[in-house]
């Protein structure tokens, strides 16, 4: 997935972002691992895929450039298969 992708997604819907890593999003350095003891100090973490974190953001950016033809190059901007963005799409109307 393209960094620049995920980047854009997540900053057109910033309340997308699965938490707590929405926390993290715009930080720096010793301010990000401030954060991340902060929030998760002390106990076993999974750290899930960039797809999985941002999923909400590259649906919604998915379906506002969506023009009724364009489900192909979609899915491999995005990583969807046809079937999940036919499921938005349903689910959308």
């Amino acid at each position: 997935m393209n960094k620049n992708v995920i980047r854009q997604a997540a900053q057109r819907h910033p309340e997308s972002i699965l938490q707590p890593y929405d926390a993290l999003i715009g930080m720096d350095g010793f301010d990000t691992i401030y954060t991340l003891c902060e929030i998760m100090g002390g106990a076993t973490v999974y750290v899930p895929s960039m797809k999985k974190i941002f999923a909400e953001c590259l649906e919604l950016e998915a379906l506002r450039e969506f023009n009724g033809y364009n489900i192909g190059d979609l899915s491999k901007k995005y990583g969807f298969s046809h079937r999940h963005l036919n499921r938005l799409l349903q689910g959308k109307k």
